[in-house]
């Protein structure tokens, strides 16, 4: 059984951790570790476009910023699964675990399980901008 006085604080810490975890892949994995070029760089050794980087880069920081913020919360975490099926395809041949060389492929896919996750609960509590269509009645928390 759902508690439903506690449910919108749950969806919450979902929410902002999966932001936290996408602005923390996107600005300090690819801005500030690899650099934007270097990310490229990656892109275009496994046969995908350069600037295909770019907008994996923009689409996890402006998702992430989202997420956190409670901005839209089930359409950004469904609009960044691409994002995660993309990054288990390229650590699919490294293995389940992350201490494989190059990372595994567990993360990206326990990432998509949380996005669902995001998406089926909806913003929760201290939302910015809930979903479209709710009434200030009927926002929680």
């Amino acid at each position: 059984m759902i508690d439903s006085r506690t449910a919108p604080y749950a969806a919450l810490l979902l929410r902002v951790a999966l932001g936290i975890m996408f602005l923390a892949h996107s600005v300090v994995l690819k801005l500030m570790t690899f650099t934007l070029a270097g990310t490229a760089q990656f892109f275009e050794s496994l046969g995908l476009p350069a600037p295909l980087a770019y907008l994996t880069f923009a689409a996890e920081a402006i998702g992430g910023l989202a997420l956190v913020l409670g901005v839209q919360s089930r359409l950004v975490a469904l609009a960044l699964i691409p994002v995660l099926l993309g990054a288990t395809w390229v650590h699919i041949g490294n293995g389940w675990v992350f201490s494989a060389a190059n990372g595994g492929w567990e993360y990206p896919l326990f990432l998509i399980v949380v996005s669902l996750g995001v998406a089926l609960l909806g913003d929760g509590a201290y939302a910015l901008r809930p979903a479209i269509g709710r009434s200030a009645a009927t926002r929680t928390a």
